[in-house]
C-alpha cells in the first residue's frame, strides 16, 4: 500500500527543522496551529511562535512588519482565510513591499471535505498569481513539500505555498531532485502530455498508466511552481507531443490551466483540455467522493486525454 501523508504534516515537521537552522525564522498562526501544524514549531521555539488569534488581516500585516525588520516569517491559516479575507493586506503590505513572508496556507481545495463550500477554496492560486513578484508553490506530496518549503525559506521575497488537509500518496523519494521554478518530468511519452500540480500529480501518473493500456503514451509533468512557471518544459512538451491536458485541484480559471494556456498561446499553440473545478462551488462530503463528483480524478484525466486523441 502506498504511504499517505498530508502536506500540512510535512510543513509542521520541516518548520521544526528549519527553526534550528535559521535563528531569525518566526512562525505565526491565526488560532489554527493544531490544524496547520505550526504548533510543532511552537513546541520547540515558543519565543519565536506567535498565535495572532482569529484575525487574519492582523496576522499578515504584522508578518510584514517582522519581515521588514529582518525576520523570515512563515504565516499560516486556512487557504480560504489567507487569500480571501486577507488579500488586500497581502497585496499591499507583503506584495508591494516584497516582504520576506511565506504565506503557508493549508486546507486548500475540495479535499477539505466535510468543512464544505465555505472552506473549499479554488481561487487561492489565481489570487496569489496576480500579485506582482509573488512566487506560487503547490507541492504534490510530503517529500516535495519539505524540499520546496526549504527553498522558499532560503529565498528572499514573498511566497504563497499551498498545502492540503487530507493525507495524499507519497510520490517522490527523499533523493529526488525538486527545484523551485523547474517542472519535473515524471514519465515520458510521445502522444500527449499531462501537466499536473498538487495532489493531481499522483492522479496524472495513474491516468498515464491506464492510457498506456489503451496504446496511448502520455508524458507526465509536475508543475509544482505555478509562478514563475517553467515555460521551457511546457513548450518542449507541446512541440514534441502536440496535445496538453492540465490537472489541478483548483478552479480552471486562474490556476495551472490558465497559466499553461498562456504559455502555449504565446509560444506553441496546441489542443488542450483542463481538468479541475469547473467554475462551481463545492459542498460537504468525503474528499474522494467530492473529487469524483467534481471531475478531479484519474478517470477524468483519462477521459480528457482520450478526447484530445480523437
Amino acid at each position: 500500500m502506498t504511504e499517505k501523508i498530508a502536506t500540512r504534516q510535512a510543513y509542521g515537521e520541516v518548520l521544526a527543522e528549519l527553526g534550528k537552522e535559521y535563528d531569525n525564522l518566526v512562525v505565526m498562526d491565526a488560532d489554527l496551529s493544531g490544524s496547520t501544524k505550526t504548533a510543532e514549531f511552537g513546541k520547540v521555539f515558543p519565543e519565536r511562535f506567535f498565535n495572532m488569534g482569529i484575525a487574519e488581516q492582523n496576522l499578515y500585516g504584522q508578518a510584514a512588519g517582522l519581515a521588514l525588520s529582518g525576520k523570515i516569517v512563515c504565516a499560516s491559516t486556512f487557504a480560504m482565510f489567507a487569500t480571501g479575507r486577507a488579500f488586500e493586506i497581502i497585496r499591499n503590505a507583503i506584495g508591494y513591499t516584497q516582504a520576506n513572508v511565506k504565506i503557508c496556507a493549508t486546507h486548500a481545495g475540495i479535499t477539505v471535505g466535510e468543512d464544505g463550500a465555505t472552506h473549499q477554496t479554488f481561487e487561492d492560486m489565481a489570487l496569489m498569481r496576480t500579485i506582482p513578484g509573488m512566487t506560487v508553490i503547490s507541492p504534490s506530496d510530503a517529500p516535495s513539500a519539505k524540499k520546496l518549503i526549504r527553498q522558499a525559506v532560503a529565498m528572499d521575497g514573498p511566497c504563497y505555498i499551498r498545502l492540503g488537509r487530507a493525507a495524499v500518496p507519497v510520490f517522490y523519494g527523499e533523493d529526488d531532485d525538486i527545484q523551485l521554478g523547474k517542472g519535473n518530468l515524471i514519465r515520458d511519452g510521445k502522444d500527449l502530455t499531462i501537466i499536473a500540480t498538487g495532489i493531481m500529480v499522483s492522479a496524472a501518473a495513474e491516468a498515464a498508466e491506464r492510457l498506456s493500456e489503451q496504446g496511448i503514451q502520455a508524458r507526465v509533468i509536475d508543475i509544482h511552481t505555478i509562478k514563475p512557471i517553467d515555460e521551457e518544459i511546457i513548450l518542449k512538451a507541446a512541440a514534441e507531443t502536440g496535445r496538453i491536458v492540465t490537472a489541478e485541484e483548483h478552479s480552471v480559471i486562474g490556476g495551472l490551466g490558465d497559466a499553461t494556456a498562456h504559455v502555449l498561446a504565446t509560444g506553441c499553440p496546441v489542443p488542450m483540455a483542463m481538468v479541475g473545478q469547473q467554475d462551481t462551488f463545492g459542498e460537504s462530503g468525503k474528499p474522494d467522493q467530492l473529487l469524483k463528483k467534481y471531475g478531479m480524478t484519474a478517470d477524468d484525466i483519462v477521459a480528457a486525454a482520450v478526447g484530445l486523441m480523437k
